[in-house]
Formats: C-alpha cells, structure tokens, sequence
C-alpha cells in the first residue's frame, strides 16, 4: 500500500519546501505567454507549467476552472496536465471546490479520486457549507485510496466572512466547527505521529484569532492560498500560522506564472529560495 496521503505531503514538504505551483492560465496569462486562448494554449500551458515545476517543488495546484470555462476540449486539457504532472512525480491538488450531497457527492468524489479516473488527482478540494457530513463519500473514498482532501473552513475573500465567522449551536465560529470536525475524523484513521490526510483551507492573510482557530491534532495539511499576488509573502508564513507552519502548502499562481514561460523555472527556484531562508530565520 502507498503511503497515506498526508505523509506523502509531510515528504514533499520537507524534500522541497512549502511553495505550491498553482496551474491558473487565465486568460491574461495566455496572452502575455503567447499562447491561444482555447484547448490548445491551455494544454501547453499547463505541461509547460509542469516540466518546470518538476522537481523544483513537492506540489501543483491546476485550477480547474480556467479549463473548464472552454468545454470539453478543456477537459481533455486538463487530464493531459494532471497525467503528465503525476508522471512527473508531483502531488496535484485538483482545484474543483466540489460540495453536494448523497451519491452526487460520492461521483464528484470518484471522478476526482478514483485511480484510473482520466480526471484522477491527489487530492482535491472540497467545499463543507452543505454540512461536513455531506462529504462522508468522498472522505471514505480518499481513505480506500489513499487520497487526500482540502476542506474549505476560512478563506480570505471578503464575501465568507459574515458566515465562516458566525457562531454556530456548538458557541464556536463555523470555521472552528469544520476544522473540529474533520481533525476528529483524521484522529480516527492516522496512526501515531502521522498527519492526517484531511487538509484544510485556510487563507494565507485570515487573522487565526479573528476566525476562532487554533492549532489542531493530528497535524494536517493546510493549504494557503494567498502568497504571491494576493499580498502574503514568505516571510509572513511563521507568524500567520505559527506551530501549524511546518504543515502549510503555500500556493502561488499569477506571482510566479507572470514570469511567462522562459522565466518560469527561474522564478519557482528564487521563491523557493524565498521560503527556505524564511525557514532559516
């Protein structure tokens, strides 16, 4: 059996260091990279991105709905980039924000997770507002498979925090409801010292206090968006997550994929950089 998710975050993680390359070709992006607006440009989008991260990073993010927004053809897209970034040895975070419930649920899950899915990733992320129990498919599905999932439970936009904020029947904030919730579950499955496979996401630029958080066992993989271009740099890390920052998945898009496709490897390698004297100091 492989290794469970978690611990294989755990590795690349101390391998590589925190920085996620997120696989976003907006549609600004494809013009500056020369590229066409369509299946095409973002294939080779994608598999650029891809051969550049590879072995410079532990992590990819494709957002799948850049890919989407061009129908089918973007889909085929996208298999082609996630195949090709598994191949490469990278853990791929499948950036869909699924959330239902019932067997609807379950088949997000297996179009997502199930291995031999053409749409097959690592993990993907999923959205909790219909209530953390809808998920259970997809949480029994990433455990038989050793997958992973990342838990929407306190985002940066401004739109969430009226509800992820809210004080819920338990007198906690609903985010803090969430991350209990599904730290509980990661208690259940991971053996002693390994992290959990159930990840959160937790904006990089959200105030712990302010979203009545606080740091969770069994560790688990967070993933942060926010660095780069929304305003959190490498040096904030430690101090927005503090005992939690050894486990953050720090993902950066529009930041480094600005520097087109012949300054990408360069661009991953100093951010890189960036983080680990972060981790130094």
């Amino acid at each position: 059996m492989s290794a469970r998710f978690g611990e294989r975050v755990r590795a690349a993680l101390d391998e590589r260091g925190p920085l996620c390359v997120g696989i976003d070709p907006h549609a600004s992006l494809l013009a500056e990279w020369g590229l066409s607006d369509d299946a095409s440009g973002l294939r080779e989008f994608g598999l650029r991105t891809v051969e550049a991260a590879a072995g410079r990073v532990g992590l990819v993010k494709p957002q799948v709905s850049f890919f989407e927004r061009v129908g089918s053809a973007g889909y085929a897209a996208l298999e082609e980039v996630l195949a090709a970034a598994r191949a490469a040895g990278l853990l791929v975070i499948a950036d869909a924000k699924r959330g239902d419930i019932g067997s609807t649920m379950d088949a997000y899950a297996a179009a997502w997770l199930l291995p031999g899915s053409s749409l097959e990733a690592d993990a993907l992320t999923v959205n909790p507002f219909l209530g953390v129990g809808s998920l259970d498919g997809a949480f029994d599905l990433a455990r038989e498979h050793d997958k992973g999932l990342f838990v929407l439970a306190a985002t940066s936009n401004p739109e969430a925090t009226a509800l992820q904020r809210s004080i819920s029947a338990t007198g906690r904030a609903v985010s803090a409801d969430i991350v209990s919730v599904v730290a509980a579950r990661n208690a259940e499955h991971a053996e002693a010292g390994e992290w959990g496979s159930f990840g959160f996401v937790i904006g990089a630029t959200v105030d712990w206090t302010d979203a009545g958080l606080a740091a969770f066992t069994p560790p688990a993989p967070i993933l942060a968006p926010g660095f780069g271009s929304q305003g959190a740099t490498p040096a904030d890390l430690r101090h927005r997550f503090g005992s939690m920052s050894p486990a953050v998945v720090a993902s950066e898009s529009r930041s480094i994929l600005s520097a087109g496709p012949t300054g990408l490897a360069a661009a991953i390698d100093a951010r890189v950089a960036e983080y680990r004297e972060t981790s130094r100091g």
